[in-house]
């Protein structure tokens, strides 16, 4: 039994102090597999050696490491003594999906599925146990049908690219998912997806039609084919237990001419406390059209340790009514019209990315992958029920300065989330009041400086245990965070997917472990925190 102490202990040493991967833990055997793999994947996708090189990649390839690098999000996991991959795989087709299943089987390699990468703590594209990457970016279609009213996205493609081909074919629809554009498809969706509209329409998944897979046994099904169950399963239980998500058929949401964004910032000494505490009585419960994220920072400000909170917010319509309504509901805001830009919804995606000239900006850049772009990062969660009293405010505040560095974000519920039952599908957090981030990014890094960061996280986290739920304490699968359990698939792989699963899926656990075991008996599909199958009767 490996428990979450020893796995992060093990994986610290394995990315600081060990040597190359490929020194140490790779296969000895590891030119064989490779000819092993592109043999078999030369007879299943019947096409010659020679133009596998360009699909299949080797650790002696040229491109492996660019290949490899491309779509790391975290530079935690980006450096020379990171576990590496034996091989890379970059399918260009369902066929190549299949194929690189069938043959990785055999090999008795663990398959990470990666599509954007953003996963917090890469479990997509690290493993302590030898491994391949199966990475999906170039599954990349998105095709819009206006007419039909939908489109069906590969799962390698990212959210920038669904938002600007939707555009291209209409400026008054949209979809509901995330902020962040180079967040990839096939893993945002199949843990859930959510962003700045999910007050107005709830969840990715739940505008998901049909989606299709590749199965433990290399077949590509559909919703139809593959049955209600599983396509219950991807659509909120995470892809990489079940098979590897090939794209989804989506339902597109109407979006107005004009919404309206607006930043507005408080410090501690200028009502931060009130505008905070206030803020969970109307966030969740505002006009379902409005989306106010809280940020919360310790910052220095005039020389003085202090914390700001900051509203962003996005209004799907006209500035004046926004600044009506918050005048009536929210006084504490002080939010006046010259606080608010009105712009079309595509802007909106790009203001939300931080482009403060979201309105003279081409939404081309939505295109923009920005390949082997990352800081150094860690991400928590948690979800909250019952309200944060007042003077948990206040000493929530002074915690955070006295740590230094680590912010939260706050994310209102409410609206649509909250009138969807809590097992329509397997995302189980649809009744709370909002859920909290933790968030802590840094530049430079050595494993005193890794473990300062990482120590803040757990401090806040575990300062934070009396405000949040509980019995099980709640998590959201898409912010992946390993300190909350992992799973080492041995014998008491059940018991040890029990205690994160349950806090990413709560009752919905139970049906996940079923299809799991009815889909993958072997636990092909598996990682770091992947569904179990049910354990065997002796």
């Amino acid at each position: 039994m490996i428990t979450t102490q020893t796995f992060v202990s093990v994986l610290f040493s394995v990315l600081f102090l060990s040597p190359p991967f490929s020194s140490f833990a790779a296969p000895p055997s590891s030119d064989s597999v490779y000819e092993s793999f592109v043999q078999c994947f030369s007879d299943k996708t019947k096409s010659p050696q020679t133009q596998i090189t360009q699909k299949v990649f080797s650790q002696t390839n040229p491109s492996y490491s660019s290949v490899l690098r491309a779509y790391i999000r975290n530079a935690r996991f980006n450096t020379s003594s990171t576990p590496k991959p034996t091989i890379i795989v970059t399918p260009r087709s369902d066929s190549h999906v299949s194929a690189a299943v069938i043959c990785s089987k055999p090999l008795n390699f663990v398959l990470k599925i990666r599509s954007g990468g953003h996963d917090y703590d890469g479990l997509s594209y690290i493993s302590d146990k030898p491994f391949f990457i199966l990475d999906m970016s170039n599954l990349r279609e998105v095709s819009v049908d206006i007419a039909d009213q939908s489109a069906w996205i590969s799962a390698g493609a990212t959210l920038g690219e669904v938002y600007y081909r939707i555009w291209e074919k209409s400026k008054i629809h949209g979809f509901p998912a995330g902020v962040c554009p180079t967040v990839g498809v096939g893993g945002h969706l199949s843990g859930g997806g959510y962003g700045n509209m999910v007050r107005k329409f709830g969840l990715s998944v739940d505008y998901v039609e049909d989606a299709k897979i590749v199965d433990v046994k290399g077949q590509i099904l559909d919703r139809k084919s593959m049955g209600e169950d599983l396509f219950w399963a991807i659509c909120g239980g995470g892809g990489a237990s079940f098979g590897v998500v090939l794209g989804y058929k989506v339902k597109l949401v109407p979006v107005p001419d004009t919404v309206t964004v607006f930043r507005v910032e408080q410090y501690m000494d200028t009502g931060a406390v009130d505008m905070v505490h206030k803020w969970q009585s109307v966030g969740p419960k505002t006009d379902p059209n409005l989306f106010m994220r809280m940020l919360i920072q310790p910052v220095t400000r005039k020389k003085v340790k202090t914390v700001r909170a900051s509203v962003v917010a996005l209004f799907l319509g006209k500035a004046d009514d926004v600044v009506s309504l918050l005048a009536k509901d929210f006084q504490e805001l002080g939010l006046k019209k010259e606080n608010c830009t009105e712009m079309t919804w595509i802007q909106s995606a790009l203001w939300w990315d931080n482009d403060e000239n979201a309105t003279q900006t081409d939404p081309k850049v939505l295109l923009d992958r920005n390949l082997d772009s990352a800081s150094f990062g860690k991400r928590k969660s948690d979800y909250v029920e019952a309200e944060i009293p007042r003077d948990g405010i206040e000493s929530l505040f002074k915690k955070m300065i006295e740590l230094g560095k680590i912010g939260l974000v706050f994310n209102p519920y409410g609206g649509k989330m909250a009138e969807v039952a809590v097992d329509a599908t397997p995302f189980p957090h649809r009744k709370k009041l909002f859920k909290i981030q933790y968030s802590v990014n840094w530049k430079e890094s050595s494993p005193e400086i890794e473990k300062g960061f990482l120590d803040q996280a757990k401090v806040l986290y575990s300062f934070m245990t009396g405000f949040v739920s509980k019995n099980p304490r709640n998590a959201y699968l898409n912010y992946r965070d390993v300190d909350i359990g992992v799973n080492d698939h041995g014998v008491n792989s059940y018991e040890e997917g029990e205690v994160y699963g349950r806090k990413y899926f709560g009752a919905n656990f139970d049906r996940l472990v079923k299809v799991k075991t009815a889909v993958d008996p072997e636990n092909f599909f598996r990682n770091e925190q992947s569904i179990p199958t049910l354990p065997s009767k002796a």
